[in-house]
């Protein structure tokens, strides 16, 4: 430690230089950024940087059936009107309880009615059950409409309605009820298909690390079955309310501990909040979903999921990067400065290094990297 005091205040100021903090600040926040703005040019909108950390974590995902593991473009493949009444009369009666809805299924009953050439009235007093069904007043009577499930709460159900509801389930459909106090007017049978390339999909988010994949849905267990069958899901809750949903995610997290859910309905919203993660279908998403969920899709996109975990791996990677860069690189030239071996100019010039450094690998994530939607 010989030398005077005008040589240690030299290497004290070089010290001060190089022990500014800059490249260490600005490491991650370059990282973040870059990588927001990269999933937003893919698609994926990021509510926070919080959230393009947590994809990298995950183990188990749940999706929603309906609009998100299917196309969301079900179509009617049957009406069957019982106790007199006319199939007109039941699409009439069923279109006017679904004429402010947007869900999927809605939006099917009303296109094939219209294509029927039958007009279509909305009724009053509409009430909506989740994850049951929806009521209201059509001239000035009390209609409802629902799954089977909601038609077993009712006590309406009759052998010869209960034998057909269980064949069409058992090809695949969904069945929709729709009936008065007094009794069942009749049936609509309605089918979706999956997404294009969706076990492609699934098979991409095991490669990524994902353990488990679970199906939850409001739909019957015999259709969901075969929906999950056909693109490989591990594990299928059915004829569930949104309340199950809840329970159920809230399981899988004390099971995996970092559980992400996917969705578009209302329904699903109270799910999405109780995920780690909750990512909403943009384009055919409710409001409440999008508004609750951590990330939307805003192309509805599937094949972005195993692009977006990969994308917040890489995130994670090149922020730990960056915080090696900036330490090292101060650690050397703070015992060159103690050392006496560091001028300030390099000094100033090794700070100013560290940063662009720093922001230049974080820019890297400008690049979006491996495609896995071919």
């Amino acid at each position: 430690l010989a030398g005077d005091w005008s040589e240690w205040l030299y290497r004290a100021l070089v010290l001060l230089v190089i022990a500014c903090p800059c490249a260490l600040v600005i490491s991650t926040p370059v990282s973040i950024v870059a990588a927001l703005a990269s999933a937003a040019r893919q698609g994926i909108l990021i509510k926070g940087g919080i959230y393009i950390e947590t994809p990298a974590h995950l183990n188990a995902i749940a999706f929603d059936k309906t609009g998100t593991l299917t196309r969301g473009e079900p179509l009617v493949t049957g009406v069957y009107p019982f106790n007199g009444h006319s199939e007109a009369e039941l699409l009439s009666r069923a279109a006017a309880l679904e004429a402010r809805s947007n869900h999927p299924l809605a939006k099917a009953i009303l296109q094939y009615t219209e294509n029927q050439g039958v007009s279509v009235a909305s009724a009053d007093n509409v009430t909506v059950l989740p994850g049951k069904g929806i009521t209201g007043l059509f001239n000035g009577t009390d209609y409802w409409l629902g799954s089977r499930r909601y038609l077993l709460e009712r006590s309406q159900e009759i052998p010869e309605i209960s034998a057909k509801a269980i064949a069409l389930e058992q090809s695949g459909q969904t069945v929709i009820a729709i009936g008065s106090e007094r009794h069942i007017c009749g049936l609509i049978a309605v089918a979706d298909q999956p997404r294009d390339q969706i076990e492609s999909i699934l098979q991409s988010l095991r490669q990524t690390g994902i353990e488990h994949l679970a199906m939850l849905t409001g739909d019957n267990r015999v259709t969901a079955n075969n929906i999950a069958a056909q693109i490989g899901i591990d594990e299928v809750h059915a004829e569930l309310l949104p309340a199950d949903k809840v329970e159920i995610v809230g399981q899988m997290v004390g099971k995996y501990r970092q559980v992400a859910m996917i969705g578009d309905g209302v329904n699903d919203a109270p799910a999405l909040g109780r995920a780690n993660l909750g990512i909403a279908m943009g384009v055919l998403g409710s409001d409440a979903a999008i508004e609750i969920a951590d990330i939307a899709l805003m192309g509805d996109d599937l094949s972005k999921l195993p692009w977006l975990i990969a994308h917040s791996k890489r995130t994670l990677a090149i922020i730990r990067q960056n915080i090696v860069f900036a330490l090292t690189i101060k650690a050397a030239f703070a015992v060159l400065a103690f050392a006496g071996l560091a001028t300030l100019w390099e000094a100033i010039a090794a700070d100013m290094g560290a940063s662009l450094l720093v922001v230049a690998n974080g820019l890297r994530l400008l690049h979006p990297g491996k495609d896995f939607s071919k």
